[in-house]
C-alpha cells in the first residue's frame, strides 16, 4: 500500500459482503433509541419512509455531469439490509421498547406504536453499567449488581457475546444513545493502554462509564459510535486500540438541531467575508436529555462540544479583523412542558462593507429525536461498511454526523457541513474504485479556456 504521504491515492479495499444479521445494540433505551428503532421497525414493513436517512435515500454522483450516473448510496456501496438488523439495548430503566417510546412520547402511538409492539416488546433493556455519579439526574433500578469498573467491563463483554450467540449474528455495532456524562478531561489514565487499564482497576473516577461501553465493544472488534458529548472513545488509549485492532471509531455527539444550523450559516458568512460580533444561542427542551443537561457539570461537557464549531469554521486567528472579538454563548433550559420537540433560538450580530452591523435570527422548533434517529441508522451502517472493507480506527469521512468529529492527532476537524459531505460522498467514490468529485467542471468548457491547437 502506497505511504499516506504520497501524492498516489490508496488503492480501492475489497468489501467483504453484509452477510447474515447485524446486530445493533443502543447504549440506553430513551427517546433517541426507540425512536430510531420503531423507526426502522415501521419502515421494513413498508409502513413509514426512510426520510433523513442519507443511506437510504441518498444519491452519489459518479463521473461527469452529462453521464446521468446517479445511483441510490445503499445500491452503489454494499449496505446491510434493514431486514438483518437485530436490535438491543441496556437501559438503568427495566421498561421494554415499548413502554419507554411511550413514556418518551415522540411518536404518536396509534399510528406508530401500536402497528410494532410485539417487535418493541420483545426489545427487553440488559442491566446498565450505570454509575449515578456521572449522570447525577438519572437513577434506575436495572444496573449491574457489581459497580467495580473491573466487573462492569466484564459485564459488558458478557452481554455483547451473549447477544451475539442467542441471536447468530455475524457483525455487531454499538452506539451510545445514552444520556450526557459529566465532564472529563483527557488525563494520565487515558494516555495509553497500561495506564488504561490501571485506572480499571483502581476504580478511577476518570474512566467513565461510557468508557467501559467503548473499551467493551473494541475489545469484542465492535465498531462503536458516541452519540453523546462525553469524553469517550476519543482517548489516545482507546483511539490507539482501535486503530491496532482494525476496529472502526468517529466522532461524538450527533449534530442535530442548533449546531446543524450553525454548520451551514458560519460558512456563509465566512464565503462572504462577513464579520462577526456575537452568536448567542439558547435552547428550551423537556425530555430526558434536558433534565440531565440541568446539571452543571453535564452542560459543560455539551457546552464544549457546542462552543468548538464556530472558531473552526471561522478560524478568527486568520481573520482576527472579522472574528478575533466574536462573543458566542450557548444556553440550555430545562422546560419539561416542551417535551422532545426542543426549540433552538440564535440572534446573530454581523456587519459587512465598511462596517455596518447586521443581524440575522433562527427559531428552529425542532424534534430532536426525530433529526436524530436517522443520524443512528447511517452510522450503524456505515461503520459496519468500513468494518468490512478493512477500515479501522478513526473514520473522518463520518464527519457530517457529529458536532465533535474525531479526526488524526494534528488534524484539525472540518465543521462545515458541505465539506463534510463532500468528503463522505467521495470516500464512498474510493471504496468502489469511482473517480473523486472535484467540482472543477473546467473539461465542460474546453473549446473556451483552451487555445487552438
Amino acid at each position: 500500500m502506497p505511504d499516506a504521504s504520497s501524492d498516489m491515492p490508496l488503492p480501492a479495499p475489497e468489501i467483504a459482503p453484509a452477510d447474515r444479521k447485524l446486530g445493533v445494540i443502543c447504549v440506553g433505551l430513551g427517546a433517541v433509541a426507540t425512536t430510531f428503532i420503531a423507526g426502522v421497525e415501521l419502515i421494513r414493513r413498508g409502513m413509514a419512509e426512510p426520510i433523513g436517512s442519507l443511506t437510504q435515500m441518498g444519491t452519489i454522483r459518479l463521473g461527469k455531469r452529462t453521464d446521468d450516473r446517479v445511483p441510490l448510496i445503499k445500491d452503489f456501496v454494499p449496505l446491510a439490509n434493514l431486514d438483518d438488523i437485530v436490535f438491543g439495548a441496556w437501559d438503568p430503566f427495566e421498561d421494554d421498547a415499548y413502554v419507554s417510546a411511550a413514556n418518551a412520547g415522540v411518536l404518536d402511538t396509534a399510528r406508530h406504536l401500536e402497528p410494532i409492539a410485539d417487535a418493541l416488546r420483545e426489545i427487553q433493556p440488559m442491566k446498565a453499567a450505570f454509575d449515578p455519579a456521572y449522570v447525577k439526574k438519572l437513577d434506575g433500578p436495572n444496573v449491574m449488581p457489581d459497580t467495580s469498573k473491573r466487573a462492569l467491563l466484564d459485564g459488558i463483554r458478557a452481554d455483547l457475546r451473549d447477544f451475539r450467540e442467542k441471536h447468530g449474528c455475524d457483525r455487531m455495532v454499538v452506539i451510545w444513545c445514552g444520556s450526557t456524562e459529566i465532564y472529563i478531561e483527557i488525563g494520565p489514565a487515558h494516555q495509553d493502554l497500561d495506564s488504561f487499564e490501571a485506572a480499571i482497576d483502581a476504580d478511577d473516577a476518570s474512566i467513565s462509564p461510557s468508557m467501559l461501553y467503548a473499551y467493551a465493544a473494541l475489545l469484542e472488534g465492535i465498531p462503536f459510535a458516541n452519540g453523546a458529548p462525553n469524553l469517550t472513545v476519543d482517548v489516545p488509549a482507546l483511539r490507539q486500540f482501535a486503530s491496532d485492532h482494525g476496529v472502526p471509531i468517529c466522532g461524538k455527539d450527533f449534530k442535530t438541531g442548533q449546531t446543524l444550523v450553525k454548520t451551514v450559516l458560519a460558512p456563509m458568512f465566512k464565503a462572504r467575508m462577513l464579520g462577526m460580533a456575537g452568536w448567542y444561542s439558547t435552547n428550551i427542551l423537556g425530555n430526558r436529555d434536558g433534565e440531565v443537561l440541568d446539571d452543571p457539570d453535564s452542560f459543560k461537557t455539551k457546552e464544549t462540544s457546542k462552543l468548538g464549531v464556530l472558531d473552526t469554521i471561522l478560524q478568527p486567528e486568520m481573520y482576527p479583523e472579522l472574528y478575533g472579538d466574536l462573543h458566542h454563548v450557548v444556553r440550555i433550559n430545562y422546560y419539561p412542558p416542551r417535551g422532545d420537540n426542543k426549540e433552538g433560538w440564535d440572534n446573530i450580530d454581523f456587519f459587512g462593507w465598511l462596517g455596518y452591523p447586521m443581524q440575522l435570527k433562527v427559531d428552529f422548533l425542532c424534534r430532536d429525536s426525530i433529526l436524530a434517529a436517522p443520524l443512528a441508522l447511517d452510522l450503524a451502517l456505515f461503520l459496519d461498511l468500513a468494518q468490512r472493507a478493512g477500515m479501522s480506527g478513526i473514520q473522518e469521512w463520518l464527519s457530517f454526523y457529529f458536532k465533535a468529529p474525531q479526526t488524526a492527532p494534528g488534524l484539525y476537524p472540518e465543521h462545515d457541513l458541505f465539506i463534510q459531505q463532500t468528503k463522505l460522498k467521495n470516500t464512498l467514490r474510493w471504496m468502489r474504485g469511482e473517480d473523486q468529485i472535484t467540482h472543477l467542471g473546467v473539461e465542460y468548457y474546453a473549446d473556451d479556456y483552451l487555445p487552438e491547437s
